[in-house]
């Protein structure tokens, strides 16, 4: 499991490399977006990932892992959202967003090392597909959540279901870069 433990950290940095670049460039103008406008950023991504999987012919230069990389970042958004609530205009430096980003990650990665050490690491063998689709539940469970005004009677909130994307996202990007090497 070590070496998960570093694989996701190779992967995170690139992504908030691309965090701060473009916070860099926008500022946190995400902070303004409501979670289920967040559920749609990520849900486009994954469906495109499902789209570029199952089509031969591909019109926009972006492959998967740029998609993966989108769904980890709006997952973060999304959980910084949660705790902080929607502004009408951006409140947070470029440190402070970067901080907090951070600190979902690392929320996220505890949870999937509990997750890996209970499964035994399963996810190494799964398909990429698998990954995706599992992403795409997740986000219809998060729009019947966000339908239910977020009361779920016996399942796992919203945190939980970000959390799960960010890390599946992650393990995507191992393996696609396993694929490649």
């Amino acid at each position: 499991m070590l070496h998960t433990a570093e694989q996701f950290d190779a992967i995170v940095a690139q992504c908030a490399d691309l965090f701060e670049k473009k916070l860099k460039d926008y500022g946190a103008a995400w902070r303004i977006l409501r979670l289920p406008s967040l559920t749609d950023q990520i849900f486009i991504k994954a469906q495109r990932i499902r789209t570029i999987q199952e089509n031969d012919l591909k019109k926009v230069d972006e492959d998967e892992s740029s998609e993966f990389i989108g769904i980890i970042n709006y997952s973060a958004i999304a959980l910084i959202q949660l705790d902080l609530g929607v502004v009408q205009q951006p409140d947070l430096t470029v440190a402070q967003a970067l901080e907090k980003y951070k600190a979902k990650i690392a929320e996220a990665k505890a949870l999937m090392m509990d997750k890996n050490h209970d499964y035994g690491e399963v996810w190494r063998s799964l398909r990429i597909s698998s990954l995706t689709d599992l992403i795409l539940q997740k986000i219809l469970r998060i729009k019947q959540i966000e339908e239910n005004k977020g009361k779920t009677l016996v399942s796992e909130g919203l945190e939980a279901n970000y959390q799960d994307m960010i890390n599946y996202a992650v393990f995507a990007l191992i393996l696609i870069e396993q694929q490649a090497s």
